[in-house]
């Protein structure tokens, strides 16, 4: 149904947040022959721009960097201790492979105390992050010749298939990046309404930071993020913590913690799902946030933006899994909103026109 294949280069291209420079080359290597213009703005975010009929301005966003850490510090023993570059849970790294990125990439993996040394008391408490170090099998005098502080790090873990879903590091959020470029793919040689700005984003496992500057450059009307969400449907969770589940469609954001959707872009999506039958779910996530948010205030005058989620299970842990007809589903539902979207009535209800100008 989808090209794993493809996923899974994109998935395991390191990409820690301000270190994207592989999977940026290998975004702008795919994405080129799919647009009118491309170029790479001064933060590294790669700014695809397929033109359209009329000159009004939608912008996707899907962000490229992958959840990671930095080198802080290397002892006189070797061993490394770093710092985390976006959101983890402590409890995943215990005995995990990771890549130094240093002058060559050299594999290492996570350590902490083993439990058969921790007190009685240590056993059952969350072992922070700063008490992990990282293990190369060298001596400092070898570390030192390739390693050195701010070098990146990212997880080792390749994709593979299980059942009906796909399973590795980094699918928060490669698997939007993988979803734009085959959107893009899809309407190569199709002619689409507006100028569609496909932006390949930085920095936002570190707070956004480069879809706010891309926003603000673009200044889009329409703004659609394209991020993975919470699928917590699995043994122990009652069904209102489920946020979304494996293989019942597309999620079509309501909010999060960052942002509160435009009521316009959720009944425009919902339509356009209904409309050619595209599984589609509602999603609310109590917390945390995407670059949608960045879409909806950074522009000059604002957009109305809203989002298409990829349910994630297990999300900023090891690894990561998706349904594959899910991934399909939001291929589906974002060719189509941007092929319809100047269909829709984007007028505040009651507020049709002011004299004879439309409001918006």
């Amino acid at each position: 149904m989808i090209d794993v294949e493809l996923l899974k280069t994109i998935c395991e291209t390191p990409g820690a947040p301000g270190y994207e420079q592989r999977v940026r080359r290998l975004v702008v290597e795919k994405v080129k022959p799919l647009v009118d213009h491309l170029e790479i703005d001064p933060m590294g975010n790669v700014i695809a721009l397929k033109k359209g009929k009329q000159h009004k301005r939608v912008m996707v966003a899907a962000h490229m960097d992958e959840i990671g850490f930095i080198v802080t510090h290397i002892d006189e023993d070797g061993f490394l201790r770093f710092h985390p570059l976006g959101g983890f849970d402590a409890k995943t790294l215990t005995s995990q492979r990771v890549v130094v990125h240093g002058k060559e990439d050299i594999i290492g993996v996570m350590g902490v105390k083993p439990i058969h040394l921790m007190k009685p008391e240590e056993r059952s408490k969350m072992i922070p992050i700063s008490e992990y170090f990282i293990d190369l099998g060298m001596k400092k005098e070898e570390v030192e010749k390739l390693v050195a502080i701010g070098n990146p790090i990212t997880r080792e873990r390749q994709l593979i298939e299980m059942g009906d879903c796909v399973n590795s590091k980094s699918l928060d959020n490669r698997v939007s990046v993988f979803i734009l470029l085959e959107v893009l793919k899809a309407l190569k040689d199709r002619e689409v309404p507006y100028d569609i700005y496909g932006v390949f984003t930085v920095q936002e496992e570190v707070g956004m930071r480069g879809a706010m500057s891309a926003t603000h450059r673009i200044n889009p009307d329409f703004g659609f993020g394209l991020d993975v969400t919470i699928a917590f449907d699995v043994p122990g969770a009652s069904s209102h913590e489920y946020v979304t589940k494996l293989g019942e469609g597309a999620a079509i954001k309501i909010l999060d913690g960052s942002v509160l959707s435009d009521y316009r872009m959720i009944n425009f999506l919902k339509a356009v799902a209904i409309e050619k039958a595209i599984p589609w779910q509602a999603e609310i996530l109590p917390s945390g946030g995407t670059d949608t948010a960045g879409l909806q205030r950074y522009g000059k005058h604002g957009a109305i933006a809203g989002a298409i989620s990829i349910p994630l299970r297990h999300i900023h842990q090891t690894i990561e899994m998706a349904h594959k007809s899910d991934i399909q589903h939001c291929i589906d539902l974002l060719r189509e909103s941007l092929l319809q979207i100047h269909q829709y009535n984007w007028a505040f209800e009651g507020m049709e026109s002011i004299g004879n100008e439309r409001y918006f």
